[in-house]
């Protein structure tokens, strides 16, 4: 007769370590009073910021002081950044993505188990928006692709369609010659936009461009 066997104990959920700073010191009690039960998370103290997974960051809106916090962050450290604002709009919301901000959760929003969701998927590079502010990001994306990026031949790949166009007749196996017949361009032309290209992307060679461009799926 088979024995019963023990009933599976799910692993307890990995505490990612937060740091929280706010406009005030009201705003800061709140939320570490909401997040300091949950499981999930470890609260640091300020002074220990640079060992956060995630900097959880409390404020009206994306201002100045924000902006020059997240930059500070971003390039200082390894730390994401988590923005809770009493409100954002598009322009807003543009300005706090340049900067480097990883995730936003409305104040309205940010029950205990909210904000406990948002830091984990910030912790593991996923990011975090609300649906209708994801909504607004794809669409200015989409405008400035095509009206200011895309007349101008560039695209936020980082390559222009002439760049891909030789890196992927280059992946094929191509050389110089071909890659000009086949695109109609000069042999000096494809040599020339290959070599702006490794300058610019400070790569080696033709081998370590292709490389980028398919591990980045760029081509």
């Amino acid at each position: 007769m088979r024995g019963r066997g023990r009933t599976a104990v799910a692993p307890a959920e990995e505490r990612v370590q937060v740091v929280i700073v706010a406009v005030d010191a009201l705003s800061r009690a709140g939320v570490v009073a909401q997040l300091r039960p949950q499981p999930g998370v470890r609260i640091l103290d300020e002074a220990d910021s640079a060992e956060a997974a995630v900097l959880v960051m409390v404020a009206d809106t994306v201002d100045e002081d924000v902006r020059v916090r997240i930059r500070a962050t971003t390039r200082t450290t390894a730390t994401r950044t988590l923005l809770v604002l009493t409100s954002i709009d598009e322009q807003h919301l543009v300005s706090a993505v340049e900067c480097g901000a990883s995730g936003i959760v409305r104040r309205a929003d940010a029950s205990p188990e909210h904000l406990v969701q948002a830091i984990h998927a910030v912790a593991r590079g996923e990011g975090h928006l609300p649906g209708d502010l994801l909504g607004q990001l794809l669409t200015r994306v989409g405008t400035v692709q095509k009206t200011v990026l895309g007349p101008r031949g560039l695209y936020f790949a980082g390559l222009t369609r002439r760049e891909q166009d030789v890196l992927r007749l280059l992946a094929d196996g191509e050389d110089t010659r071909d890659v000009a017949t086949q695109l109609g361009y000069s042999q000096r032309t494809v040599k020339n936009v290959i070599t702006d290209l490794l300058r610019r992307l400070n790569l080696r060679n033709r081998t370590h461009a292709v490389a980028y461009a398919l591990r980045n799926g760029l081509i």
